[in-house]
């Protein structure tokens, strides 16, 4: 990758659906060679995939909590599977440490909320915070 490779990224990152034309202006390069730069990013997996980012509060979703699950009282394929059916579970991530898992979800109000720790207090000791902003929502990541 080189500096180029990079300013694709980032531009990327920022606004997805960007033509190809755009980004050749962008870049100062022609649109073969910017569509060309595209593939092999996407071929060498360095783009996984492109994506929306939707704003949680416009959906109703006004309550982001993180949640810590610790001491399982289940096998972990268990958890993962009831996690990956649960809707208001955007993130889940399988750490080291005391903690086993922490959870990013996003509910409607704190009667969801409350339906989501009570779905969940089988599966292992769960601790919940509210967040309260998110100085750093979302960083453009370059090599």
């Amino acid at each position: 990758m080189d500096l180029i490779d990079c300013k694709i990224l980032t531009h990327l990152q920022e606004n997805a659906r960007i033509s190809v034309s755009e980004l050749s202006k962008l870049l100062a390069l022609s649109r073969p060679s910017t569509a060309e730069r595209l593939v092999r990013l996407q071929e060498k997996g360095i783009i996984d995939a492109f994506t929306a980012r939707i704003s949680l509060p416009a959906i109703g979703r006004e309550i982001m909590l993180i949640i810590q699950v610790s001491a399982l009282k289940v096998s972990l394929q268990e958890f993962e599977e009831m996690i990956q059916q649960e809707e208001a579970i955007i993130e889940c991530h399988r750490v080291t440490g005391e903690v086993s898992y922490f959870l990013k979800a996003a509910v409607h109000d704190m009667n969801t909320m409350r339906m989501l720790i009570d779905r969940l207090i089988p599966f292992g000791t769960i601790n919940t915070s509210t967040v309260l902003t998110s100085p750093v929502p979302y960083r453009i990541l370059t090599p």
